[in-house]
């Protein structure tokens, strides 16, 4: 058999060495220079004017909606079609997430159908749209909903470093943003590691402040708050992968046209779609497939690695059913959970690989 086709891919050269290991000839390990230089980097690739280190992109949204006063008896609209912990902080913070269908296109947030929760909704007090795979959110049509009903509007961007919304990065839209570099991401701090940007004054004060026990610059806890620090080693991974994520997007979203141009012809497969006044930056190559378990069977079979994401709708995992008066109807996402397939991607896969994984598709299509 030919050698497997990975699914994800992660980059470390000399360069990223050598910091880390000029962080651990230092000795100092946590709140020193190198998370407030991966902050002051990331604010500016985020075109925002603060830059939160925190120790997931979990962290990064509860400790938005925290600062953001959201909590007990607060409605916040979320989508089910996404990771767990796009909505597992609202729970934590005792709030009530209610859910959002998907726009049928982009899979992300459905815009008419927020704007029909949020008047159904007892106490809408904050939207977290989620820009899944990659793809950004429909943020002009959210932030008007935001606007009108006097939401705080939180950016999951946890799958979409780099990626814009009618020019402008995600990020910088809402009253924070927030970004996960777990190793699978489009960068990685190697480890677990998170970042919230805002342009709010107080909102970053207030997180930077419970991201460390509370502490503000004084030295006085001055509220609650635990533990959500970046670690200096994770920053320094970090301030050297943004040197290239750039390049790895572009990579990426030329490994998404080779994709596109070879399953053009294959009518049992739907790619993804990408809206004309968005930058995507394909976390995930996600196809739609009728077929989704026999065709991932092929392709196992033929040493290509896939992925599903993502199976369970979050309103549906016993967790959050459990804080659920009534388990909503979600149509479109609860439809397309069975038929979406994610394929092989990162910035170093090969046009071979590539190739490999379209033929396969195609004799399994054939036969």
């Amino acid at each position: 058999m030919s050698e497997p086709v990975a699914f994800t891919d992660i980059y470390v050269d000399e360069s990223i060495v050598d910091r880390v290991t000029d962080v651990l000839r230092s000795e100092r390990y946590v709140k020193g220079p190198m998370v407030e230089q991966f902050e002051s980097a990331f604010a500016d690739f985020c075109e925002t004017d603060h830059a939160v280190g925190v120790a997931s992109g979990t962290d990064a949204i509860y400790l938005a909606l925290k600062a953001a006063g959201i909590g007990p008896g607060d409605d916040v609209l979320v989508p089910a079609h996404t990771f767990f912990a796009s909505v597992s902080p609202v729970v934590e913070l005792g709030a009530n997430p209610v859910f959002v269908d998907i726009d049928p296109v982009t899979y992300t947030m459905g815009a008419l159908d927020l704007e029909e929760k949020v008047a159904d909704a007892d106490n809408p007090q904050a939207v977290v749209p989620v820009h899944i795979y990659g793809h950004p959110a429909e943020m002009h049509s959210i932030a008007n909903v935001a606007r009108k009903h006097g939401l705080t509007l939180v950016e999951d961007c946890c799958q979409a470093h780099g990626a814009t919304y009618r020019g402008d990065p995600v990020g910088s839209f809402g009253d924070a943003g927030c970004f996960s570099f777990y190793p699978s991401k489009n960068m990685t701090v190697a480890g677990d590691g998170g970042m919230l940007v805002t342009d709010d004054d107080d909102l970053a004060a207030e997180a930077r402040a419970m991201r460390n026990h509370g502490r503000d610059d004084t030295g006085e806890h001055v509220r609650l708050g635990l533990n959500h620090r970046l670690s200096e080693l994770h920053a320094a991974v970090g301030f050297e992968q943004l040197e290239h994520i750039d390049d790895w997007n572009q990579q990426r979203r030329d490994a998404a046209r080779r994709y596109n141009d070879r399953l053009s012809d294959v009518s049992s497969v739907k790619a993804p779609n990408e809206r004309s006044d968005v930058e995507h930056v394909y976390h995930l190559y996600v196809v739609h497939v009728a077929d989704r378990d026999d065709l991932q069977e092929t392709l196992e079979a033929d040493g290509i690695e896939t992925g599903i994401h993502y199976e369970t709708p979050v309103h549906q995992h016993p967790a959050i059913r459990r804080h659920l008066d009534t388990i909503p109807s979600l149509t479109r996402t609860e439809t397309l959970t069975d038929r979406i397939l994610s394929l092989p991607m990162h910035p170093r896969i090969t046009d071979e690989e590539i190739d490999r994984v379209c033929a396969a598709i195609e004799r399994h299509y054939e036969e």
